[in-house]
């Protein structure tokens, strides 16, 4: 099981609470208490990894490698009593929470110091309580909720409290230590505070890049000695690394400095962590809930049904091992396999919209003042039905009075001859099967929309050939009829197989974002949604059938 069977685990137990019945609203109140309990559990799962050290060991460096990003400032002194937490977020930004009843404030990460420094923040004047940094991080979004507590060491009282009373909230700690000076009196006071709490705990030697290899292997050897004679000979997973060589192994793509860093070591021991001692705990308690919940709500019947559901589920959570989990997460993936945290609607659907948008705005000028225009509308029998209504949107009614006239005339004209004896008696007697009123229309915006479409799909077949890793790296989330049209422009060629990975990456990612709403929302937590979830089930129908303006369905034949 890696991460991402992990939240697959977590949909299908929540769709199996709602396939059963459980939402039911007629039910006893306290089964639908029950029922929220479980969809809030499953929508608030997430693991909390406090970490902790004093001033310069690291701290924000570690966890910007861990991020593969410089976004998180470093050498910044901390306040005694803010905490920063680092969450995900669909774009980057810092939320700055107050103690008391005053509202969050949003603002740019760049002005982070002055809310969370001496410097700016003398005193703690603001009364910050807690400062939240969302970043578009992959192993953010999969659950993982980072907590930056203030450094250890300093002589105010109220630094040890604030991280005191985070103890509770943890399920592990890092503790960031150097090559420079390891294990101080207040690392030590720390270790045996927390692991008097039950929690697990990894320790990290930063600054491995600084030390010669003696030093290293002294540093390491009293760690590891210290360690034993604090925990009974048990000791804990000590980690040595540098993060600023794995920052920038990552912003590099270089999987030879990333290996010599020492930071994938680590990053897969917190991925083991996740999945093997707390996920799989916290899935196999929510199936006996479920399973006990579903008894009491299911006929027999359905009750055999249900459990074997249940059974299959219970047997994905077990094994051992992570596997793949760090693949695309935590690693150096490529582009064309991990979309891009964020892109825009597709290109090609925004293309065409712009010029047809163009083409109505000089358009229904044109037909007030410009009679060969008229004429021209008129000779062509209009615009077709859907995008008359188009042109109703930007259109005023006296516009459409002056443009619109000779076409309803023109119109009038050719319902006359029908209805004229002659024409009725080479017909025979009228009805619907021997009168016909001719489709004349030629429609004006839909051969404008053809030609821009086709432009737009030129010009980006012309980039996927020449440049194919940057154009397919650079693409928008493409809606599947212009995929189709790509797709044939293309032919069978490799960058038309990495169009298409890329695209089901794209659409997988999306599925998860819509039933992490779903979920959300079935526990009353939709607070917590991220944008790209809100707006997930819109961005799933535009992919699916285009920009609403633009695919119309074809003409009966």
């Amino acid at each position: 099981m890696d991460l991402r069977q992990y939240e697959q685990i977590k949909f299908e137990l929540a769709e199996l609470l709602r396939s059963s019945g459980a939402s039911d609203s007629r039910l006893p109140q306290a089964t639908q208490k029950r029922v929220r309990e479980l969809f809030s559990r499953l929508a608030e799962d997430r693991f909390n990894l406090v970490v902790v050290g004093r001033f310069s060991r690291g701290k924000s460096s570690l966890m910007n490698a861990v991020f593969g990003t410089d976004r998180l400032p470093t050498g910044i002194r901390p306040l005694t009593s803010v905490i920063t937490t680092v969450t995900y977020g669909s774009r980057e930004k810092a939320v700055i929470r107050f103690a008391g009843l005053s509202l969050p404030e949003e603002i740019p990460l760049a002005k982070l110091p002055q809310y969370v420094t001496e410097q700016g923040n003398s005193g703690n004047y603001r009364r910050v309580a807690i400062a939240e940094i969302q970043l578009p991080v992959e192993i953010l979004r999969r659950g993982f909720h980072f907590i930056d507590t203030p450094g250890l060491g300093s002589p105010i009282v109220e630094n040890t409290r604030t991280t005191e009373r985070f103890l509770p909230e943890a399920d592990a700690f890092v503790l960031v230590t150097s090559f420079e000076g390891p294990l101080s009196e207040e690392e030590v006071r720390f270790l045996h505070t927390a692991r008097a709490s039950g929690k697990a705990v990894f320790v990290v030697v930063n600054k491995l890049d600084m030390a010669t290899p003696a030093e290293r292997d002294e540093a390491l050897g009293y760690l590891r000695d210290r360690l034993r004679g604090l925990f009974d000979g048990q000791g804990l997973g000590i980690f040595a690394l540098s993060a600023r060589d794995g920052l920038a192994a990552k912003q590099q793509g270089d999987q030879s400095l990333l290996a010599a860093s020492g930071l994938p070591a680590f990053e897969n021991e917190l991925v083991r962590f996740l999945i093997d001692d707390k996920s799989r705990h916290f899935l196999l308690g929510i199936c006996q809930r479920t399973a006990t919940l579903l008894a009491e709500l299911s006929q027999p019947d359905e009750t055999a049904q249900f459990r074997q559901r249940l059974a299959e589920i219970a047997k994905g959570i077990g094994g051992g091992g992570t596997g793949r989990a760090l693949e695309g997460i935590l690693g150096i993936a490529s582009a064309a396999a991990v979309p891009p945290t964020r892109t825009g609607p597709c290109e090609i659907c925004g293309h065409v919209t712009e010029r047809c948008f163009e083409f109505l705005r000089h358009f229904q000028y044109d037909i007030t003042v410009n009679p060969d225009r008229r004429r021209q509308l008129a000779e062509r029998g209009g615009l077709c039905s859907f995008h008359t209504w188009l042109y109703e949107q930007v259109a005023s009614p006296q516009g459409t009075s002056m443009g619109y006239a000779a076409l309803i005339e023109r119109w009038a004209s050719t319902l006359s001859a029908l209805a004229a004896p002659r024409v009725a008696a080479s017909f025979g007697a009228p009805g619907p099967n021997r009168l016909h009123i001719p489709d004349s229309i030629v429609c004006l915006l839909c051969d404008a929309r053809t030609a821009a479409e086709g432009a737009a799909v030129t010009a980006v077949v012309g980039r996927l050939r020449h440049h194919p890793d940057e154009a397919v790296a650079a693409l928008s989330e493409l809606c599947l009829p212009h995929l189709r049209l790509l797709v044939a422009a293309l032919g069978d060629l490799p960058v038309t197989r990495n169009l298409l990975a890329r695209q089901a990456a794209m659409l997988r990612r999306l599925a998860e974002d819509m039933q992490r709403y779903a979920l959300k929302h079935d526990g009353l937590r939709r607070h917590l949604a991220s944008d790209e979830e809100t707006k997930a089930a819109e961005r799933a129908l535009m992919i699916l059938a285009g920009h609403r303006t633009l695919n119309t369905p074809s003409p009966r034949s």
